[in-house]
Formats: structure tokens, sequence, C-alpha cells
């Protein structure tokens, strides 16, 4: 299923959140890396509104099933499953990669839940950053921080502008009820039966033709209707992704994505 980031745990991708401080972390050093292991098993991750122009052109963007939607990059139709990359987590081809992704391991989050306060904090099992790497940048240099993280900082605080920008749009499609149940149906030739994708939601094509003028005529003036078609027009990478699944031998019949 496309389930949205979970609430009352961490998001995806996440397993732990360590704040990143000048005492505790003061030696250490950031590093860049070539593979990302901890997307091999991940068949979505959340996309923001201001990626769809850019993003459709490499991903199917659908919304998560539930009340409360989120529009998710697929990088796969099966839980599980990243045609993406390889084993190692590097890259297949060249292509866009999700804001969200390009943060890990980073993100802003609140240390309390009675304090609106962000801090900057990390997941330390990514292994990105660390106090034992030979080569690396310091995240700290005369207990201030680094370019390094002011760079990072700079980059998660845009995230999160972004998402909230992606909330609103969201509220706006859902308040003119333009999603519904998605389900895609794929007859690869030689098969008996076509596999059949559930378990998210998409526009309706049809919701959109029967708006009033008046709701039209407000989702082009605040930008949302561009997007609305990238999402559409971006549906039809699912093939393209069935087909990668089917040749590795990954795909599963009549199952929720």
């Amino acid at each position: 299923m496309a389930s949205a980031p979970q609430q009352s745990n961490l998001p995806i991708l996440y397993n732990d959140l360590i704040p990143l401080s000048s005492v505790d972390h003061k030696d250490w050093k950031a590093r860049t890396v070539e593979a990302a292991p901890w997307l091999v098993n991940t068949h979505a991750v959340p996309i923001t509104s201001d990626e769809f122009p850019l993003a459709q052109r490499f991903f199917p963007i659908v919304f998560s099933a539930g009340p409360d939607p989120v529009p998710l990059a697929l990088m796969g139709l099966n839980e599980g499953v990243n045609v993406y990359v390889d084993e190692a987590g590097k890259l297949i081809n060249q292509t866009y990669v999700p804001a969200y992704v390009r943060r890990y391991p980073f993100m802003l989050a609140r240390l309390r839940p009675d304090n609106d306060e962000l801090s900057l904090c990390f997941d330390p099992g990514a292994n990105v950053i660390g106090p034992d790497f030979d080569d690396g940048r310091a995240l700290f240099e005369d207990d201030k921080p680094s370019e390094v993280v002011t760079g990072i900082l700079g980059f998660c605080e845009q995230w999160e502008q972004s998402w909230q920008r992606t909330q609103a749009f969201m509220k706006e499609i859902t308040d003119a009820k333009l999603l519904i149940d998605g389900e895609v149906s794929i007859q690869p030739e030689g098969a008996d039966k076509p596999f059949i994708y559930r378990g998210f939601q998409m526009v309706s094509e049809d919701k959109l033709r029967e708006l009033r003028g008046d709701q039209t005529r407000k989702l082009v003036q605040n930008g949302i209707l561009p997007l609305l078609y990238a999402h559409l027009f971006s549906l039809n990478l699912m093939s393209d992704v069935f087909n990668k699944q089917f040749a590795a031998g990954k795909v599963m019949p009549n199952e929720s994505i």
C-alpha cells in the first residue's frame, strides 16, 4: 500500500533521530556516498508539489491512501521493490532524486512536543556522518557549525517550506474532492491475467472536467492545475516501472502499491 509517512513513529527511511550537537559531535565529519542502501527496499518516497514538474518525467506520482494523503514518487509497484537502484543502492540510470531522499539522514524535528522550535537532527544508522572517517568534511569548526552544517540546515529549511506549500496544495485538492481510489491494470504479453495494483489515490479526470468555471479558474490562478496534469501524465510511467519489475522477476499480482 502507498502509505503516508508515519505520524506517531519515525518518517519513511528514518530508524532513529539524534539532535546534532557541537558538544557530542564536535569531531565528526560528513562524507559523500555513492550509494544509498537505505533505498533498496523502499518503493515509495514523499515528494513535494514543487517537484512535480521535474519528477513527473522520471516517476509515477500518486497520493497515499487514507484520510490525510501525501504525494509519493513510486520507485516500485510493490513494497520492498525499488527498480531505480541496484542491490547496493546505486542509481541504475541517471534520474531525478527526490529532495526527501537528498535530505536524508538529516531533518528538522521538534525535540519536545510542547515546543515548536525545530532542531537539526540525523539518523545515526546512515553511516554518512561519524567520528572515525579518514575522509569527509568537518561538521564543526571552533565549536561553530561549519559550511557543511550551514548548507544542510539551509536545505532542510527549504524542504520544510516546500512541504508547507505541499500541505496547502493537498488541502486544495482534497477540499475540491478531486481524489479517487486508484487502480492500475497491466496485461503483459503472454500472461493469462492482468496484474492489478490498488492501494493509492489519484486525481479523477472526470471530476476535473466537472469543476465549475470559478473552481477551475482558482486552480489556474494558484498554480495547482498544471501540477495536477503533471501527476496525471506521470501515471504513464506505471507500465515502465512494471516492465522493469517484470524483467527482474519481482512482480506480484493483485497487490496494493
